[in-house]
């Protein structure tokens, strides 16, 4: 018998709070004979591979002590969201200023642009150059565009070419 998905996120959230970081995701698939457990991290800045080491250690310590995964043997992986992850809530729109992000409108259409900034109703997107706000209510799917090179002049988020 495993721990249930709700189970774990009791165990595993407040040792991502004390760690600075925010649970974006929690998922427990089998993998043969072991479960396989994945916790998807983030937090403003960004999550580094240190930060995944050490909550990887605390929440196995965890589930360990107390044992919650019982007699079922797991492997537990803790990672940073990819760029395929969609942007849902406030703070994903936040940590993205800067990016290239195309987005299906809940009424149809698309618009791709550059995510100039964000706030709890919506976000401001920069499209070819034109200021746009989108209020997440009108927002149908929201992805994060790989950009392999930047045009000469171009600025990240902090202005930087």
């Amino acid at each position: 018998m495993t721990a249930s998905p709700d189970l774990l996120r009791s165990v595993c959230e407040p040792l991502c709070s004390a760690a600075g970081l925010d649970l974006e995701a929690l998922a427990v698939s089998p993998t043969g004979r072991r479960r396989r457990i994945l916790l998807v991290v983030d937090r403003d800045g960004g999550v580094g591979l240190d930060e995944c080491a050490e909550l990887s250690r605390a929440v196995s310590d965890a589930l360990d002590a107390d044992d919650v995964m019982g007699d079922a043997p797991y492997t537990l992986e803790v990672s940073s969201p990819g760029v395929s992850r969609p942007l849902t809530l406030p703070r994903h729109w936040r940590r993205n200023a800067g990016r290239l992000v195309r987005v299906v409108l809940a009424s149809g259409g698309e618009v791709t642009g550059r995510v100039v900034g964000a706030d709890d109703d919506g976000a401001d997107v920069d499209v070819d150059g034109r200021p746009r706000r989108l209020a997440y209510a009108d927002v149908g799917k929201a992805r994060i565009q790989v950009e392999f090179r930047r045009g000469v002049g171009d600025t990240d988020a902090d202005g930087e070419e």
